[in-house]
């Protein structure tokens, strides 16, 4: 799969590889981390393919975000058995709260998974989208340096 998006972002022309960047950045599992690093890898600077992948991981999480509050408002939330990754969220928010959880739920699930699954638990919606930015900006920087450092991040460099 990584192969795959590094062709995928390395086929746009030059001039346009952050954009290619910032699409791979709002796919769950990718995220501003992999996104930032993928774009160092192929050769974008790494201040623009950071800045790049933040702003992809921010419009998606932000989209599921207000889709999750949007339906939490209309919905009536039906009671049924949470799985385990969503159970081990639940009691990190009790637990940690929502910058503990944003800071670190993406080593959990996907910052646009978590984020919709703190509004889901009663979050409120502006701390949770500040906090993920917040998030999606460190963990997106942190792998962009490593990438730009030479270290192996799996991407194939």
């Amino acid at each position: 799969m990584i192969e795959s998006l590094q062709q995928f972002t390395s086929s746009f022309p030059p001039a346009l590889q952050w954009l290619a960047v910032m699409l791979v950045a709002a796919i769950p599992f990718i995220e501003s981390y992999f996104g930032a690093a993928l774009g160092v890898v192929i050769g974008i600077n790494p201040v623009i393919a950071i800045f790049a992948a933040v702003v992809g991981n921010v419009a998606s999480m932000l989209l599921l975000v207000n889709g999750a509050h949007f339906v939490r408002r209309k919905v009536a939330k039906e009671k049924e058995a949470p799985s385990l990754k969503y159970a081990r969220l639940r009691a990190a928010f009790e637990k940690y709260g929502i910058a503990g959880v944003s800071l670190l739920g993406q080593t959990i699930l996907p910052s646009q998974i978590t984020s919709a699954a703190l509004v889901s638990f009663g979050a409120a919606k502006d701390k949770v989208i500040f906090w993920q930015i917040i998030s999606i900006m460190l963990w997106g920087t942190a792998f962009g340096l490593l990438a730009y450092l030479g270290v192996d991040l799996v991407l194939g460099s």
